[in-house]
């Protein structure tokens, strides 16, 4: 089975999370940037991030080369935003064929919401259950011991998966 690791990182966090999860586990790496982007800082980050991912709007992305349809599994990561997916991420599956591949997910965030956020994914993928969650609290800005062993715990459960598909 071959995985792809499919994110969008705003401050980093998620960037770092994705690439520690992608060493532990042999997956593919495809960071989304939206054409325009996100304000990094201040009032406007949270206002504009916090609208666009209430209002399940999808931007433009960057053009990328990676074709998802030669993957059996989809990972996705985001930082939790309102609550929600972040729009990136509804981009990427607006646009893309998806079905037939199996999917898991981890979400960076700072207070709440990735629970909330994991249920919006799942409606949006169309489908019930995701191979293995993974819950990070600012990983790159906090690091900590528990963060560190819950990606190996979310590495391990994705190659168990691997193994049940066997």
């Amino acid at each position: 089975m071959k995985d792809l690791i499919v994110y969008y990182s705003l401050e980093g966090n998620t960037d770092f999370a994705a690439k520690r999860i992608a060493a532990g586990t042999g997956a593919d790496l495809l960071r989304l940037e939206p054409v325009r982007e996100y304000p990094r800082k201040g009032f406007r980050k949270f206002l504009w991030g916090g609208k666009s991912a209430v209002m399940a709007e999808t931007p433009r992305l960057q053009p990328y080369s990676v074709r998802p349809e030669a993957y059996d599994r989809v990972i996705f990561g985001f930082p939790v935003w309102a609550g929600n997916v972040t729009p990136p991420i509804r981009s990427f599956i607006r646009e893309n064929d998806l079905s037939g591949r199996r999917f898991a997910a981890f979400a960076c965030e700072s207070g709440a919401g990735a629970e909330k956020a994991f249920g919006k994914l799942k409606a949006c993928l169309g489908t019930e259950a995701l191979d293995a969650e993974l819950i990070l609290i600012d990983p790159k800005d906090r690091p900590s011991a528990e963060n560190d062993r819950r990606i190996a715990d979310f590495c391990e459960a994705l190659r168990a998966a691997h193994c049940e598909e066997a």
